[in-house]
């Protein structure tokens, strides 16, 4: 008598179990195959990539043997082709671009390059920070504080990467339009940072050097008008 209400049991856990697969079947089978065919998909996606990255790899590498040989022409052709690069290689390529025509003398088109580069929201912050200090290396020379200021003050903080480069750029600025105070501020930022290179320090030196020697010639002028007045008013 048991095994025939074992057998009736079985029957009937057999029956549960076709009616929820006629059921729930078919979207089991649909959500098998959806993972099958999305991971499919997604390695291949990442082959792509890869791909592409190697191809972007291999035309950038190319651009810049170009334009070490000076052939910036040919060099600018490939960078062009890295427009719609994947990965950073359009960035990389805008600066370099923009770098090969500074060595080539072109300095307008250049500054322009690296300023609209620097002012791209749609860029990383450290490419637009590095578009930026190489726009106020070529700007230092012809434009005035503001300018430079306008490019690079930002970069200026405690926790910047690229501080010393800017203070030393805007200290340069400052002693060539003759704002000693603004020179003085970014010396001893400069002087009060530990993190400060070495070779920016000697540099730090160098003008502080030559506001002092600048300053000596004042007052040794001054001493010495004085001195003539007095010898003019005793004769």
């Amino acid at each position: 008598m048991s095994d025939i209400f074992r057998e009736v049991d079985e029957d009937i856990r057999q029956e549960k179990y076709r009616r929820l697969w006629d059921r729930f079947g078919p979207w089991v089978i649909g959500v098998a195959v959806l993972i099958v065919i999305g991971t499919g998909g997604y390695r291949g996606w990442l082959y792509w990539q890869e791909q592409q990255s190697q191809s972007a790899g291999d035309t950038f590498f190319d651009a810049i043997q170009l334009s070490e040989e000076g052939n910036y022409q040919e060099a600018a052709a490939l960078y062009g082709e890295l427009e719609s690069a994947v990965g950073g290689y359009p960035a990389l390529a805008q600066l370099r671009r923009a770098t090969d025509l500074a060595n080539a003398g072109e300095t307008g088109d250049a500054l322009a390059e690296f300023d609209a580069l620097s002012r791209d929201s749609g860029q990383l912050e450290a490419v637009r920070d590095m578009a930026a200090l190489r726009a106020a290396y070529l700007a230092v020379d012809t434009e005035g504080y503001a300018a430079i200021a306008d490019r690079v003050e930002r970069l200026t903080g405690e926790t910047s990467p690229f501080r010393s480069a800017a203070r030393e750029l805007l200290a340069l600025s400052a002693w060539k339009d003759g704002n000693v105070d603004m020179l003085r501020q970014w010396l001893t930022a400069l002087e009060e940072d530990a993190e400060t290179p070495v070779d920016v320090t000697r540099r730090v030196a160098i003008l502080r050097d030559l506001i002092r020697s600048r300053e000596g010639e004042a007052v040794q002028d001054s001493s010495a008008a004085s001195q003539a007045d007095s010898e003019g008013s005793n004769q």
